[in-house]
Parts: C-alpha cells; sequence; structure tokens
C-alpha cells in the first residue's frame, strides 16, 4: 500500500499537457487482453480517474471481487459484439448491450461480476474514480445508462456520444457519485472536432484507434492508437481542435472532470483516505462485510 499525494495547483500553468503515454499491454489466460494507464504515470491531469483498461473480453475472467472507496465505470464500446452479464451484491443482475454504461459507486464496500455471455466479444474501457473522501463511507449505488438514451453529437465530419454528463448544450445522465463527462468520438478523415475544457477541470484524452492530432493555440500533439494524454486547466473554459489528418478513420476517447486533490490509498480494487483505513476496510472485506452474489 502506498499513500497518494494530492495534486496541487501551486505554481503550474494555467494549461498544462502531460506527455504522450502509452498503454502497458497486459493479459489474462486467454479471455482478457488490454492496454492499461495508472495514475502515478501522469504527473497531473489524471485526477479523479486512478486507473483506465482499454480491453477486449471473450470469456469469464476475474470472477466476483470486491470493490471499496472507488466506482468502477464499464464503458462498452458500439462494435462490441453479444451481451455483457453484470451482477453484483446490490442486487443487480442483467446484461449490458453494445454501446453501453454502467457506473458501480462502490463506496463503503460490493462485490461485482461482469462476464461475456457465449459467443459475446467486449470491447471497451474499465476506470476506476475516485470518490471524495467525506463518501467513502456511503451506500453503494448504481447506473445503467442504455446506449439508446445517449446523446449523440454531428458536426464537422464528426460523430461523438455524450455516454455521461454534459456537454455544451447537451444533456445525458449523470453520475451517482464524482462528476464526470465521456465523449466516446469518431473522426472521418479530414475531420475535427472542438472540445470545450471547462476551468478548474481536468481531461483525459485517449486514441482508441487511428491518429489523433490535438492543437491547444501553439501546441500540438499527436497520439497513435493506444496513446493517451492528460490536460490540467486551472484558469478559464479553454477550447482544443481535435483533427484527423490520415487516410483512416479515428476513434478517441474524453473523460473530463474536476480533480478532487485528495491524497489516497490503493491496493488494486480496493481505495481508502490513509493507510489506516485501507487496514480496516480490508478487515471489513475479509469479514464478508461487503455482502455476496448469489
Amino acid at each position: 500500500m502506498s499513500l497518494v499525494r494530492a495534486e496541487s495547483n501551486a505554481q503550474k500553468p494555467k494549461i498544462s499537457m502531460s506527455p504522450v503515454i502509452a498503454g502497458a499491454p497486459f493479459s489474462v489466460a486467454d479471455g482478457f487482453d488490454a492496454l492499461s494507464f495508472r495514475h502515478k504515470s501522469f504527473a497531473s491531469g489524471f485526477d479523479p480517474l486512478i486507473m483506465v483498461d482499454h480491453y477486449v473480453m471473450t470469456a469469464p475472467t476475474f470472477g466476483a471481487h470486491p470493490h471499496a472507496g472507488l466506482s468502477a465505470v464499464s464503458i462498452l464500446f458500439e462494435d462490441s459484439v453479444g451481451k455483457f452479464h453484470n451482477t453484483d451484491s446490490i442486487g443487480n443482475d442483467f446484461d449490458l448491450e453494445p454501446g453501453d454504461l454502467y457506473w458501480l459507486k462502490a463506496a463503503s464496500g460490493a462485490v461485482h461480476d461482469e462476464r461475456p455471455r457465449s459467443g459475446a466479444k467486449i470491447h471497451g474501457l474499465q476506470m476506476f474514480v475516485n470518490i471524495p473522501n467525506y463518501d467513502k463511507n456511503a451506500m453503494p449505488n448504481t447506473l445503467h445508462v442504455k446506449a439508446s438514451d445517449m446523446p449523440i453529437i454531428e458536426r464537422d465530419g464528426s460523430r461523438v456520444r455524450l455516454v455521461l454528463g454534459d456537454y455544451l448544450d447537451e444533456t445525458s445522465a449523470q453520475s451517482p457519485s464524482t462528476p464526470m463527462n465521456i465523449l466516446d468520438g469518431r473522426l472521418n478523415t479530414a475531420s475535427e472536432f472542438r472540445f470545450q475544457l471547462q476551468a478548474g477541470f481536468n481531461a483525459w484524452v485517449y486514441a482508441v484507434s487511428g491518429e489523433i492530432n490535438l492543437h491547444a493555440g501553439e501546441s500540438q500533439m499527436t497520439l497513435q492508437k493506444g496513446e493517451s494524454l492528460a490536460i490540467e486547466n486551472t484558469d478559464s473554459d479553454s477550447v482544443f481542435n481535435l483533427t484527423n489528418q490520415s487516410s483512416h478513420a479515428a476513434h478517441f476517447v474524453i473523460v473530463s472532470a474536476e480533480p478532487l486533490n485528495e491524497s489516497f490509498v490503493q491496493q488494486g480494487p480496493l481505495v481508502a483516505s490513509d493507510n489506516e483505513t485501507m487496514n480496516a476496510v480490508i478487515a471489513k472485506e475479509q469479514a464478508g462485510l461487503f455482502g455476496s452474489i448469489n
């Protein structure tokens, strides 16, 4: 266990972008392949995200497992095939469909399992999102957003799904925990998407496939498939242009949220405010107090 210090905005530039970070590949058995991103790889701009995995899952992999002190968020891309069976100790038992989102605010503790139905190929993101320390002992809560209920923004050769939160004058479902906006977009060749980042917000930009050029004032960064960067915006609303200058369509995700700026301790799928609290969380889980999946 290690204590992760809160980020500080003291004496930082108004807008800062991390270096381009490539996902670290890892696999589990024969049914799970992923590119992984962790908070320790980003000096700033990733908060309140703790972890993101870009994965393809074709077989049951992890089994029922505990979560506490965070939200476990599943985003299924539209090119997923088949159904993703979701169960948890709160009583949910249903299938996610391609394009859906499921947000599990584990908070004081919950047990969760997701597994592809037979013949399914699930393509998406699994995110761990931090919960404010004052809210880590709250009762668990969940949100399921169907793809059909997500607004679609189409302009200038781009098609963007508002998976969660708000963007400009469009509104989707709201997070049951840490407020967050999630955009899942595609850019045709020679097209662009103008992204406005609110003052005081962080953003994580990821190239799911293809090549994305990000323009911020005089600065330009290029993201190849499997690469990401984090943006910290401490001053006023700012506009960034995402363009696709390649000969193939590109797929991107933008996650934006106000940072928590709080220290935390992480042990796998468990998060706490400090080491003493983490020990109590582990003891609670070992005692079976997170509930079970029947």
